[in-house]
């Protein structure tokens, strides 16, 4: 069976981020994993709070599952801020990770911005490549 893993934020209302793709994956008959970047309190009317992940949980996140059930491919949903982003980079290239699909998340379906404006550039400079 193939593998995924989904590095994304979360909707509670399952409608988009880590749930979706999850969704997605279980469809395709594809094994889904998730590392979680941020917890959202959203529905499909708005984007109420956000809370980011601290690093060393995504880091935790990311090395539990490429030590242990290698991800075939990786979909990059997501990712917030600077620190997160360089996170991401680093330990996808510390694990030689294969089939990245990059969904730069930007703002949600109701205009709530969902990537800090500083932080555009360290996505096209880091992840884009």
């Amino acid at each position: 069976m193939n593998t995924a893993l989904t590095i994304a934020g979360t909707d509670p209302s399952g409608g988009a981020g880590m749930q979706a793709d999850l969704k997605t994956f279980t469809a395709l008959k594809v094994y889904g994993m998730c590392a979680i970047t941020a917890v959202l309190a959203q529905n499909t009317c708005g984007v109420r709070l956000i809370e980011n992940v601290s690093i060393p949980m995504v880091e935790a996140q990311l090395d539990c599952v490429f030590e242990d059930i290698r991800p075939d491919s990786v979909k990059l949903g997501m990712l917030y801020d600077t620190n997160i982003i360089r996170t991401v980079a680093e330990r996808l290239r510390a694990y030689h990770a294969e089939n990245i699909v990059l969904d730069p998340v930007m703002l949600s379906s109701s205009g709530s911005a969902l990537l800090r404006p500083d932080a555009a550039k360290t996505l096209l400079d880091e992840l884009f490549p």
